[in-house]
């Protein structure tokens, strides 16, 4: 099923609230769902964590250096 992300909110540590377009919401910590190393090593810092942001085009959520997580995999986690 094709979702999009549509609201984002950090919520501490790693962990951030999610919205979906199909009404289901929850809360992901991504680093259950990333190694953070290679591209994302980044993000261990969590200034940069905390940038996040929703690509509405491609209803996705994005950091800095175009780094983005595909929605499925963090909608199957809600």
């Amino acid at each position: 099923m094709l979702v999009h992300i549509v609201e984002v909110q950090p919520r501490g540590g790693h962990r951030l609230f999610l919205r979906f377009d199909d009404g289901s919401e929850g809360v992901v910590d991504i680093a259950e769902v990333i190694p953070f190393e290679g591209v994302f090593t980044a993000l261990r810092d969590q200034a940069t964590f905390e940038q996040v942001h929703v690509d509405l085009q491609w209803g996705t959520i994005c950091w800095p250096n175009n780094l983005d997580l595909a929605p499925e995999p963090l909608h199957d986690r809600i």
